[in-house]
């Protein structure tokens, strides 16, 4: 069953604009022995925090982690050059939120320097690049899909492919948009695509049920009951967030004493960049603790992927509780206040993912449906493009046996002309040697 639904995903897939899952690292630094770094150049000074916030509230990558954005190297690269124009940094540095959403920040664009606007100009080229090299590859793999290049590009937003030589300030403003409505919706799609995993994984275990005879058919459904209870029984997950989570990472990753916890000095441990906020990255991180308690790589009733959805979760949730101005970072300010909080001090328990139900039976019903279609859908394009094989073949053995017969009406008629006496011709009636008088 698997191989069927690795074809279909990929022959359905047209282009794919999430990239795996986001991946977070434990913590494991004590920054309160790392000493201080010399001085910088002033050409490599960060600029301001206010400056950084403004655009990292929309795009999340200013701390150069992964988006998870299929175009987020590019978006990386737009802004780093961008910052290091005065004029441009000045203006961010003043302007809200609403206004970069907006598109009035983007017209700013106008006034930066000479050598910036080449930088710009090179990397929507390159970009451009890579979008019809993946065009490419995927009109490749799908050899009966007849379609123009440019009318493909057209699908991609974060960019203006009318003029693919400039960047112009509609092109920063369809990147700012764009990069704000996925990473709005980038959660929101991680968890639809956990559902389907789910409905997948439960119909291939149903499918394959059903190829056993009764005795062993017994045996696989004991062996997962077994499975479900032994990866249920798991220590208690701390709720996330709450200050007996928080004091177990002080303990056991920043190793300092329980006692001795301060919620000001454990921002600042875990602030990793040093920014001033806590982003989504350095929240995820501070869960590995808890969900290693439930989930081991070396287990075969734990599964990976469900580890990601629960840490996905967890941020959520604390995210929700913490991040009161909703701009997907957590300032020092946001965090002391959510320590104060009775939810801080006495949390309700933390359900765990083996505590909820995933999907309905009508949902898996409806699923198993969808992929029923899909499946006859590809049984009848791999039989049409059998039957056009066969055609063509057919049509190549005709050609063979025609080229055959020529070929022998040729000979014989070369032997007949032989036994006349008559010089060979060739193709075109020429004679091939003069023949003796």
């Amino acid at each position: 069953m698997r191989w069927r639904t690795i074809l279909l995903q990929y022959c359905f897939l047209w282009v794919s604009c999430l990239l795996t899952a986001l991946e977070a690292v434990p913590i494991d630094i004590d920054k309160t022995k790392v000493q201080n770094t010399q001085p910088v150049e002033s050409s490599k000074i960060e600029p301001p925090i206010q400056t950084r916030k403004s655009f990292r509230s929309i795009t999340l990558f200013l701390n150069l982690k992964d988006t998870g954005l299929y175009y987020d190297e590019y978006l990386k690269q737009v802004i780093d050059v961008l910052e290091t124009d005065k004029h441009f940094r000045e203006k961010l540095q003043k302007a809200d939120i609403e206004e970069i959403k907006s598109g009035r920040l983007s017209k700013e664009l106008d006034l930066v320097s000479h050598h910036v606007r080449t930088k710009l100009d090179e990397l929507k080229r390159q970009e451009i690049g890579r979008l019809r090299m993946l065009i490419k590859a995927k009109l490749d793999s799908m050899q009966d899909v007849v379609m123009d290049h440019q009318a493909l590009l057209k699908q991609f937003d974060h960019l203006n492919h009318m003029n693919p030589d400039k960047f112009e300030s509609t092109d920063l403003d369809m990147l700012i948009k764009a990069a704000t409505s996925d990473l709005e919706h980038y959660d929101k799609t991680r968890h639809e695509e956990f559902k389907k995993y789910e409905m997948m994984k439960e119909h291939e275990r149903r499918e394959y049920l059903k190829t056993l005879n009764e005795e062993k058919r017994k045996e696989e459904e004991s062996k997962f009951q077994e499975m479900k209870k032994k990866h249920e029984d798991h220590p208690k997950v701390n709720h996330p967030g709450s200050k007996d989570q928080l004091k177990e990472v002080w303990e056991e990753t920043d190793g300092l004493d329980p006692n001795d916890f301060d919620p000001k000095t454990f921002f600042k441990l875990h602030d990793v960049n040093s920014d001033g906020f806590l982003d989504e990255q350095e929240l995820e991180a501070l869960f590995t603790k808890e969900l290693e308690k439930v989930y081991d790589p070396k287990n075969e009733e734990d599964d990976m992927v469900e580890m990601e959805e629960e840490r996905l979760r967890m941020r959520e949730h604390v995210m929700n509780e913490v991040d009161t101005n909703r701009d997907r970072l957590v300032t020092l300010e946001e965090f002391l206040k959510a320590t104060e909080k009775k939810e801080f001090l006495e949390p309700d328990s933390w359900e765990t993912l083996d505590q909820q139900q995933f999907f309905t039976e009508e949902e898996l019903k409806e699923y198993e449906n969808m992929i029923t279609l899909q499946e006859n859908e590809l049984k009848k394009k791999a039989d049409d493009l059998q039957k056009q094989k066969e055609e063509l073949q057919r049509q190549h053995d005709q050609l063979e046996a025609q080229k055959q017969e020529y070929n022998q009406a040729v000979q014989q008629l070369e032997q007949k002309k032989l036994q006349q006496g008559i010089a060979p011709s060739g193709p075109n009636g020429e004679l091939k040697f003069e023949p003796h008088i």
